[in-house]
């Protein structure tokens, strides 16, 4: 089973049941932020959110010393290109992959929509790369498929099973392999429970050393088949492992009642995972285990038609919560505040703005240069979310007064008060020409007093629990400031703040893309404190502009699940939802089981 990256390690993290993003948008389902802005704009379209569960067989196996390491991909196929909807985890050295990430894409009936699957062996070589920078043409291609989505829906058990093949469509030169795409339409509840497992005594797989267990939870379909939902880590050489808990959404498990798989795994890097033992519960069961802090023997499938062997291995359940899921347009819709910051790069690397070839050249024809087109197609976005439509509106890098500054204001404005921003788009774009004609261009490119003028603004309002402010930086090139921007970063990850850079022009953005923190690895400050939450985006607005992605789900991707990961931290709610307390234990009930209302993001 693999994870984020396709390393050993990646293999041995959890999917599926942890917090990673409340509103994880790596597919091509709108999230609740970009809805609420299309919607806002009279964009009304009749849709069905579904969820694709992927698995493939028999793969074509592209190794030579071990098996390929697969990872699926889907597109959309829309006015002859190909939009790519999400990527599946990868999972190592197997050949008949069940992968846990689904794939949500909107099910329009009036329309025909065209899906490819497409099958890659991610090399060895990308280790510790995260999945969505990933270039596919970098990887081993192992096969592709394609149907319309309808064709999926209107199977009576919504799975559909299709034989992979070149891309040339070429299909009996070799059997790659076949993938099976089973649909359900996702559930909009803010239900959901927070579990913590432990075993105990489980049987020893391993000769030399002790088994590295983890669990697979599968919810069974309709058709009797089963989907998988989620998986633990892996506790390496433990017998007696404890897990962190696990959240699972009722999206994820559909009701109390439904019956649930769980198996247990010594893993095994070269993907042949021996199952320890197996069992059924439903969500209900695994409650009352809890109230009754009591376990489940494991049991071993006969390999006759005999009867299964029950095992010594038990599974217990050390905490059980039911919480309720705030979304972002809860908080929005309650009466949460949103607030935008802008910050503009004015160092030399943009070139003379007296050139045509700047990218701070001011067109007389009313042509919009680099930053210009950066701050409309952003500003449109930005200006629907802020509450007041009014935008402090920094420069940094240029030089004023024969004084290089590396925080200003851009409409010349002396004072650093919030509300001295400028009024709206038309606002930034006017300062914005007025401070290229008032101030030079110098250097060099330092973040760390916008990001840190940014956090002084959001640390005043921390006591008002109903602000949010966001902070973009347009900017077309590499740091100076590589290491106090990260310590910025990292004192500024406990504030109600998140930080959008947008990359203007063709450089190397490759620190971006490392302060974006997209590896799951946090931002590590130079003291070695560790961020609290991931709170920087990167946007390249070339990917943009050349349609490889939409502006505005490019800007709304990440945005939610930052906005989420810090209310639910405070456990902040909204204010149209009031806090319920949690009703007393009884007597033989621990208070790790106890049934709350405790929020957690989704």
């Amino acid at each position: 089973m693999g994870g984020c990256f396709s390393d050993l390690e990646g293999g041995k993290q959890a999917i599926g049941g942890v917090q990673e993003r409340p509103t994880d948008v790596n597919n091509g389902g709108q999230n609740d932020a970009v809805q609420l802005f299309y919607t806002s704009r009279g964009l009304h379209p009749l849709f069905t959110q579904l969820e694709l569960s992927l698995s493939a067989s028999n793969l074509f196996d592209s190794d030579i010393t071990s098996k390929s390491d697969p990872m699926a991909v889907v597109f959309a196929k829309r006015d002859g290109k190909l939009e790519e909807l999400g990527r599946t985890e990868v999972i190592l050295n197997c050949l008949n992959p069940a992968w846990i990430n689904k794939i949500t894409v909107a099910f329009q009936f009036e329309m025909v929509q065209p899906l490819i699957f497409q099958v890659y062996d991610v090399d060895t070589r990308y280790h510790n790369v995260p999945l969505k920078t990933l270039n596919l043409k970098d990887q081993d291609f192992l096969g592709e498929t394609n149907c319309v989505l309808s064709e999926i829906v209107t199977k009576h058990s919504r799975t559909l099973t299709l034989n992979l093949h070149r891309r040339n469509g070429t299909r009996r030169v070799r059997n790659l392999g076949t993938i099976t795409i089973h649909a359900e339409e996702s559930v909009a509840s803010r239900s959901g429970v927070e579990i913590a497992f432990r075993c105990s005594k489980l049987d020893n797989k391993d000769l030399f050393s002790k088994s590295d267990p983890f669990l697979r939870i599968s919810r069974i379909t309709e058709s009797g088949g089963f989907v998988p939902i989620c998986k633990t880590e892996v506790i390496d050489n433990d017998l007696n492992p404890i897990w962190k808990p696990v959240c699972l959404s009722m999206q994820q498990f559909g009701s109390k009642d439904n019956p649930l798989i769980i198996e247990c795994f010594d893993f095994n890097s070269n993907g042949n995972h021996d199952l320890i033992g197996k069992l059924q519960k439903s969500v209900a069961d695994l409650e009352k285990l809890c109230m009754e802090k009591s376990g489940a023997h494991f049991v071993f499938p006969s390999s006759r038609h005999g009867r299964d062997k029950v095992l010594k291995g038990q599974l217990f359940v050390d905490q059980f919560h039911e919480k309720e899921q705030f979304s972002f347009v809860d908080y929005i819709s309650s009466g949460f505040e949103l607030n935008f910051m802008v910050a503009v790069d004015f160092t030399a690397s943009n070139g003379d703005p007296q050139r045509r070839n700047s990218l701070h050249y001011i067109d007389p024809s009313g042509r919009l240069n680099s930053y210009q087109k950066a701050i409309m197609e952003v500003g449109e976005v930005i200006q629907f979310y802020d509450s007041d439509k009014r935008f402090p509106a920094w420069g940094f890098g240029g030089r004023i007064n024969n004084v290089v500054s590396h925080c200003f204001n851009l409409n010349g404005s002396a004072s650093s008060s919030e509300v001295e921003g400028v009024e709206g788009v038309e606002g930034i774009m006017a300062a914005y020409s007025s401070a290229i004609h008032n101030f030079s261009l110098a250097g060099p490119t330092l973040f760390g007093q916008v990001i840190n003028k940014a956090a002084e603004i959001a640390g005043e309002s921390i006591s008002h629990h109903n602000k949010y402010y966001v902070l973009l930086i347009i900017t077309d090139g590499v740091l100076t400031d590589i290491q106090e921007t990260t310590d910025a970063l990292v004192r500024a990850s406990d504030l109600p703040l998140s930080i959008l850079i947008v990359g203007v022009g063709g450089a190397d953005f490759t620190q971006m893309e490392i302060l974006d923190a997209d590896n799951g690895c946090r931002l590590e400050s130079s003291t070695g404190r560790v961020a609290t939450r991931d709170i920087v985006q990167f946007v390249p607005m070339r990917q943009v502009q050349s349609g490889q992605i939409s502006v505005v789900e490019a800007l709304l991707e990440e945005l939610p699940g930052q906005f989420l990961s810090y209310v639910r931290c405070r456990d902040i709610k909204p204010s149209n939802f009031p806090s319920s307390s949690a009703p007393p234990a009884p007597p033989h009930t621990s208070a790790s089981c106890s049934v709350n209302t405790e929020s957690f993001a989704s």
